[in-house]
């Protein structure tokens, strides 16, 4: 047997990459779940597909995916999606969305996460008053463009510019109500923008200003909630952690 599995690096890259791989499958399925196994007619399962082809997901585990949402599969057992609230370092808010099929081990894991990381769960409610739930649209446009004039266009409520060296053109995020999610993106593509994100997200009202003692105990805290195998986005009130 070669030395390659046996190579810590590898290891952990391969690991990173199942880990991946499972979050892409887990939306995918919630997606075909909640709007049907026709990715053109489920606008959040197609861009959860494009999404997986992007990152070389197989053929056959994206096709699974869709198959077990949509109830194609027997004795599957079908994802539900949880969001679970908590206190960072410094009271900052924090928020975890998670897709599970077993409420119980889910968490306890987040519960674990928080507690091994200057963190402390809470009860329902006790953070998520600091946070908008928002439409999220992210894409970007050949042209340079004027952003407040896109998003009025488009009927959406806000909008920044993203600056990125993976952008190709000019990036933007476009906020919307969350009922109006696919009615702006649809403008949007009209107006030759390339959609790459569309999701129900969580903004925060206001932002919480910490020390960088603090933002260092939170990218350590953030990190291990999204190395969670169940947790699929992570939120919190500080910028640029």
């Amino acid at each position: 047997m070669g030395k390659g599995w046996k190579n810590p690096i590898k290891a952990a890259n391969a690991q990173k990459k199942g880990l991946r791989f499972s979050k892409l499958a887990k939306e995918i399925q919630v997606a075909a779940k909640l709007g049907g196994a026709d990715p053109e007619m489920n606008a959040r399962l197609k861009l959860a597909v494009d999404a997986a082809k992007a990152e070389s997901c197989p053929k056959d585990t994206i096709e699974r995916a869709i198959k077990k949402g949509a109830g194609l599969l027997d004795g599957e057992a079908q994802l539900e999606e949880v969001t679970y609230e908590g206190f960072g370092p410094g009271q900052c808010g924090v928020l975890v969305e998670c897709q599970t099929d077993n409420r119980a081990r889910t968490n306890t894991d987040i519960k674990v996460a928080f507690n091994k990381t200057k963190g402390q769960m809470a009860e329902s409610g006790a953070v998520s008053w600091m946070f908008d739930r928002v439409g999220l649209l992210e894409g970007f446009h050949k042209d340079s463009l004027d952003l407040e004039e896109e998003a009025i266009e488009a009927g959406a409520v806000d909008v920044e510019s993203i600056e990125s060296a993976a952008v190709v053109g000019y990036g933007a995020s476009f906020y919307t109500e969350p009922e109006d999610l696919d009615a702006v993106r649809k403008v949007l593509v009209t107006r030759g923008w390339t959609i790459e994100v569309m999701e129900l997200s969580y903004k925060p009202k206001n932002t919480t200003d910490i020390s960088e003692e603090e933002k260092n105990d939170l990218a350590l805290l953030l990190e291990k909630l999204d190395d969670n195998e169940d947790s699929f986005r992570v939120y919190s009130t500080v910028q640029g952690v």
